[in-house]
């Protein structure tokens, strides 16, 4: 068994391959990550300045808008208060620790809930303890077609870990348990779930291999997967102790039947909206759409997401303001173009041509 090597190699965007959130300095890149809205020059100072730097400033923004600042949604306020409650509820407990799953439609900000959860606490955890090499949040997934070996090798990986083919599982989860005891883990993230079946031998040895991590580790344990009530994860004998032991949170698209439902709506439109960085885009415009944006995208907030990050790019260096037109010419998911009738979209896609270029 050794360390894993820190990735000393980095391209032009400071990013270092194979270090996704699944590793201890992915996950610490995305903990560390602060999005800075950039400087917007003065409109009748732009002709004046060089065409290079004129050009770096476009580029700028529409990297800013490539990933928009979090929107604090329902469902992440949810997690994050039942998460941090969990926490504080499971610290002097030495087995039967309560968890946190949250479960939904895909789209509807699974992952990206459980991910702020993860990076809330870390940073509690290095206001209390600036000086502190630890590791109190791991993030792992759950491997399609799932073994209790690849389960171990996915925590394993996460804080560096390489074994070779022939290494045993007691092992591996011994490595993990010390390195995790060492770095002071007590939140762990389990994303994709929804790839463990209870129904199947193999699933059913996940599940329990993924109990054992739990009672070996003193830390709260938070899932998310897509619709897993419905998957089977809370069937049976093993089903039932999860159910008995785990807090579910629903995530699930933005209604919009009723007056509140729609003033909710509209409330996280402004907000993302605010967001924006483009010279001539008046406040208000978005909400004005909020109709034709619920429509669009089904109540989805990635979806949502995705639509106005798309026409902000498309709007930088161009007419610098977003449309109705503009917005047409994003492509939503598919699932949410499902969602609605079709529609003749007006324009050529010139401005994505141009984006491409």
């Amino acid at each position: 068994m050794s360390s894993r090597a820190s990735a000393s190699d980095t391209d032009a965007d400071g990013l270092v391959p194979d270090e996704p959130l699944t590793t201890k300095e992915g996950w610490r890149r995305f903990v560390d990550h602060h999005p800075h809205p950039p400087e917007i020059p003065d409109v009748a100072a732009l002709p004046a300045l060089p065409a290079r730097q004129r050009t770096e400033l476009e580029d700028t923004r529409r990297d800013y808008h490539a990933a928009l600042p979090l929107v604090n949604t329902p469902v992440i306020k949810q997690v994050l208060g039942t998460g941090r409650l969990l926490i504080q509820l499971n610290r002097r407990q030495v087995s039967a620790r309560r968890g946190l799953i949250v479960s939904g439609a895909s789209g509807t900000g699974k992952t990206t809930a459980l991910t702020q959860l993860g990076r809330t606490h870390e940073l509690v955890v290095r206001r209390r303890h600036p000086n502190s090499p630890r590791l109190p949040v791991a993030y792992v997934t759950v491997p399609p077609a799932a073994t209790p070996r690849m389960l171990a090798v996915e925590f394993a990986r996460f804080f560096g870990l390489d074994f070779g083919s022939r290494a045993n599982m007691p092992d591996i989860v011994n490595a993990v348990c010390a390195t995790a005891a060492a770095t002071h883990l007590d939140l762990v993230l389990v994303d994709e779930i929804h790839n463990l079946n209870l129904a199947t031998r193999t699933g059913a040895e996940v599940s329990d291999q993924l109990k054992y991590f739990a009672e070996r580790l003193p830390a709260t344990f938070a899932y998310a997967g897509i619709e897993v009530e419905s998957q089977g994860l809370f069937a049976g004998v093993r089903g039932r102790q999860i159910a008995g032991r785990f807090t579910m949170i629903g995530s699930t698209s933005f209604a919009y039947g009723t007056e509140q439902q729609r003033e909710q709506w509209r409330a996280l439109v402004a907000t993302l909206e605010s967001t924006l960085r483009l010279h001539q885009h008046q406040p208000g415009t978005l909400v004005a759409l909020a109709d034709y944006l619920h429509q669009r995208t089904g109540g989805m907030i990635g979806s949502l997401s995705q639509l106005v990050r798309g026409a902000a790019i498309l709007a930088v260096g161009e007419d610098e303001h977003i449309t109705r037109e503009l917005l047409e010419l994003v492509p939503v998911d598919h699932a949410a173009a499902s969602s609605t009738p079709r529609r003749k979209r007006p324009g050529t896609g010139k401005a994505m041509a141009e984006v491409s270029a």
